[in-house]
């Protein structure tokens, strides 16, 4: 029989699990942890409940009572029901992943599953998505949000991403690094400061700066729309210390005429 459209907000399945926890039936663990004061372990789930004719059993992937499949994908270690999203188990990754698997490749630094095309095209950062998303601080191992991984290798969630750019924010919250391609901005930038020329008593003045995009320091021209890294073209740049003016030039002194000094006359 084929997988009834059942189920609840998260997943299609024709099951309920038992929590290992409580005892209690829930139709998935994301439901159970919105009603409880505690989480579901998923991989400690050792029996499920059919929607349809009630049967408790062992969990597996079809009912031994009436026969209906409980989900059109199941995984018995994540005890994962649920309609078929080209979902594939990942080991290293300990979870189920949605695919298709010829799609992904493992990262083993990373420890995270990512698009082939990021394959020798990303920066590694050591078991990056066992930290929570900068933006909502939540888990993105275990999410069912989308990770995008920026360019500096941290990884921010999907919606948080999109939401963090409406806001004109495009750096990442942990490492101040671009957080997508900015070179259109800045040769905005660039033709803005050549139409707005500084005030004279600025026009020599130069700044420290340190690149949040290259990390290089170096002194460029002062210009209160934006400091231009000499190194990467980037105006993702933090200033360091004050302005600096060039030396005035000193004005000539007159020269002074020799005093004269009374002597004593002879005795």
């Amino acid at each position: 029989m084929a997988a009834t459209e059942a189920g609840c907000e998260h997943y299609v399945r024709s099951c309920r699990l038992k929590a290992p926890c409580c005892g209690k039936f829930y139709v998935c663990r994301l439901c159970h942890d919105a009603e409880e004061e505690h989480e579901m372990d998923r991989f400690q789930v050792k029996e499920v409940q059919c929607i349809i004719c009630n049967a408790v059993q062992e969990a597996q992937h079809d009912c031994k009572e009436c026969n209906v499949k409980f989900g059109e994908y199941y995984c018995g270690i994540c005890h994962l029901f649920d309609k078929d999203k080209k979902q594939y188990h990942c080991k290293p990754c300990g979870i189920c992943r949605i695919g298709p698997r010829d799609k992904y490749f493992h990262c083993e630094k990373c420890n995270l599953c990512l698009a082939c095309n990021l394959q020798g095209n990303h920066k590694c950062v050591e078991n990056v998505s066992r930290q929570n998303c900068p933006v909502c601080m939540e888990d993105i191992h275990t999410s069912r949000i989308g990770a995008d991984v920026l360019p500096c290798g941290h990884l921010l969630h999907k919606t948080c991403f999109i939401a963090m750019c409406k806001t004109g924010a495009y750096r990442c919250p942990l490492c101040m690094h671009s957080a997508c391609d900015m070179q259109a901005y800045w040769e905005e930038r660039d033709k803005e400061i050549a139409q707005s020329p500084m005030p004279t008593e600025y026009l020599d003045a130069t700044v420290k700066i340190i690149c949040n995009d290259c990390q290089a320091h170096c002194m460029v021209p002062f210009h209160v729309l934006g400091l231009k890294c000499s190194g990467c073209g980037s105006y993702n740049t933090a200033q360091d210390g004050g302005l600096i003016q060039p030396p005035q030039p000193q004005e000539p002194q007159e020269p002074q005429e020799p005093q004269q000094q009374d002597t004593p006359p002879d005795p």
